[in-house]
């Protein structure tokens, strides 16, 4: 597996704007108040039970509760579907879900408990208190190439640290064959990792972390974000200096606490009828086979806790008020403002697994972190934080809406959760309201005629909001269908297309590396910087050349940019009756616009049109030079979403 370090320039992060004053109470928690007065538009924020309520109805066995808070209080908790399919046993709001790689997350807090005890520093060498991870070597790579030559080691720069495993910049790897992401498992190293020191549900992680001590780390410590068994270390780490079970700690410091009654490593009996069901066939054990229904040996910080969507709101809530609930001090503020603000330093290199550049995100103390203001897979403002885990599970905290996203299902590890994720992460958005246009003013009616200049298909990006910015097509978002791309020492590495996207269908494969984009060299820049140079107006063309391995020439291909995709936002305009009349077509419903129901607009202005009812949605068309209409503002001014006209 190749690793090539770049340099990454990521926008900078604005101050979190944690919620310090009017914290949520217990009760704000635990009753759904009413979405209006919480800034949600009810129709619309009963669009997402729809849309839940249609994955069931398709077949889907997979039952989903969801929760939402807004400025401290519970908006929104519904669940949708079966707890048990094969028994036909409804969802409840406190259904207990295995949360996978959530439990990074708690792991992560209750770790800096112990910083703020005075028990823990984050800068000693993790050895310091395991001490069988002291002095391990590292796989050497070859500096022309940037591969791992396996059988060769070399010392490590320096120790491993406490912030690196929070960071996940330690060096240590996950075990493959279970994983098979570019950049994550597909390197013998990881399969050395899964014969050497496999999750063991009948060993304590004391063992675990033995067995690491026998093995080298892939990288050298602080040069690559990989996600990795860091967090299954770090619970050894406080088990090692609290004095108690890793389970233990987390039940007395940070659980009772915070009222998180249905959160830990196992189920017990009187709550087994509240456990989530696993549909289908279990496939081959990842970390440990989910059974958690008995008592664990095994307390895996990385991903075996089990919890509910009440508990993890409670969780996120403590941290989106500067680490207290209900009066009770869990982190000190200074301490979560750390823990929630980019650590990743200019040149790293991510290895995969949704972080980078790439994905306009950084990473915390255990967080993601959104860092592109106009990209990125965590939704909403930048500073805001997220993650998943492999079960089917996700949250979202945006500071600056003082908002939190839960969405929890279950299903098969292994599994594409992203259609469902996709879906959490815009429809809440959708339905917050914003500024209502000012009073209509007079204006003359427009006939038929002139209305057929505004006809046409807008697509408007992956964003369903204004308040969740992504870049909007007008802006430069198009697709190209290159799926998956890393930096090469010869530019960019193709390695994975989209089936059926531009660039395959005009012929670029995976492991072409793509040496500039028109006649303009991306030899050296970071990734960032070539996909900028990627980005441009839909329709517009993209000229590529490219080295194919066993090729001896330059390859030159050229296709059109497209707009994004069914999951965008799109909008069609048409005249019926004599008026203009819109509709949602792409993958989401948008703001007064529904998918598949026209919906007719009146007069504003010359070009501006409103909706007479609803939240009186305006909409303004643009023109070009030739006075041709070429784009659509969904409320002009400074929540608008720029759309463009495409073919």
């Amino acid at each position: 597996m190749r690793y090539r370090r770049f340099a990454v320039s990521l926008t900078s992060l604005v101050a979190l704007t944690l919620c310090m004053g009017g914290v949520a109470l217990a009760d704000d928690l635990q009753t759904v108040g009413d979405p209006d007065s919480l800034g949600f538009s009810a129709k619309r924020l009963a669009r997402m039970t729809s849309w839940f309520e249609a994955q069931s109805q398709k077949g889907d066995p997979s039952g989903f509760v969801v929760g939402i808070v807004k400025d401290g209080k519970l908006a929104y908790l519904q669940p949708t579907g079966f707890e048990d399919h094969d028994k036909k046993i409804p969802m409840r709001p406190d259904s207990i879900f295995r949360i996978g790689s959530m439990s990074k997350q708690i792991t992560s807090v209750a770790t800096m408990m112990l910083v703020d005890d005075g028990k823990l520093e984050l800068d000693a060498p993790v050895a310091q208190y395991l001490p069988e991870l002291k002095d391990m070597q590292v796989v050497k790579t070859d500096p022309a190439t940037g591969d791992a030559i396996l059988l060769e080691l070399e010392p490590a720069k320096r120790a491993m640290t406490i912030r690196d495993l929070l960071r996940n910049t330690s060096g240590l790897v996950y075990a493959s064959p279970d994983f098979a992401d570019p950049g994550f498992g597909n390197a013998a190293i990881h399969v050395l990792y899964g014969v050497k020191a496999p999750f063991r549900r009948d060993k304590p992680i004391s063992s675990l972390v033995a067995s690491l001590g026998t093995l080298p780390l892939l990288h050298q410590p602080g040069e690559v974000w990989e996600y990795a068994v860091g967090y299954d270390v770090l619970g050894r780490v406080i088990e090692v200096v609290s004095g108690q079970n890793f389970d233990q700690f987390l039940q007395s410091r940070l659980f009772a606490p915070l009222h998180m009654v249905d959160s830990g490593f196992s189920v017990p009996p009187d709550k087994l009828d509240r456990l989530v069901a696993v549909p289908g066939a279990q496939p081959s054990v990842l970390f440990w086979d989910g059974d958690v229904g008995k008592p664990q040996t095994f307390f895996s910080g990385g991903g075996g806790i089990v919890s509910t969507v009440p508990d993890f709101l409670r969780f996120c809530q403590m941290l989106l008020n500067g680490g207290e609930l209900d009066g009770v001090r869990i982190l000190k503020p200074e301490t979560v403002r750390l823990m929630l603000t980019n650590s990743m330093p200019p040149d790293i290199h991510f290895a995969g697994h949704e972080a980078g550049p790439a994905y306009g995100t950084g990473w915390g103390l255990g967080f993601a972190i959104r860092t592109n203001p106009n990209f990125s897979l965590i939704p909403g403002a930048v500073g805001s934080f997220n993650w998943q885990g492999s079960w089917g599970t996700f949250f979202s905290v945006d500071p600056v809406q003082k908002l939190i996203l839960i969405m929890m299902m279950q299903r098969n590890q292994g599994n594409d959760n992203g259609f469902y994720f996709n879906a959490i992460r815009r429809l809440p958005y959708a339905a917050l309201k914003v500024p209502e246009a000012p009073a209509p003013v007079a204006a003359e009616q427009r006939n038929a005629g002139a209305l057929t200049g505004y006809v046409g298909r807008y697509v408007f990006g992956g964003s369903a909001s204004s308040l969740d910015r992504q870049t909007s097509v007008a802006d430069g978002n198009s697709w190209t269908g290159l799926e998956s791309v890393v930096a090469d020492s010869g530019g960019l590495k193709v390695i994975k297309l989209a089936d059926g996207g531009p660039a395959a269908r005009a012929g670029v494969l995976a492991g072409d590396i793509i040496t500039a984009i028109g006649d303009r060299s991306i030899k050296g820049l970071t990734l960032e910087a070539a996909f900028r140079r990627i980005s441009g107006p839909v329709n517009a063309t993209i000229r590529l050349k490219i080295i194919r391995e066993r090729q001896n020439d330059l390859i030159v291909i050229a296709f059109a940019r497209e707009a994004v995709p069914s999951h965008s936002v799109a909008l069609q305009v048409s005249v019926a009756d004599g008026k203009l009349v819109v509709e949602a077509t792409g993958g989401w419903s948008i703001l007064d616009f529904d998918k598949s129901e026209p919906m007719p607009v009146a007069v504003l202005s010359k070009d501006e049109f409103y909706v007479d009812g609803g939240d009186h949605t305006r909409i303004a068309f643009t023109r070009d030079a030739a006075g041709i209409v070429n784009r659509a503002v969904l409320n002009p001014g400074p929540w608008e979403q720029r759309g463009a006209r495409v073919q």
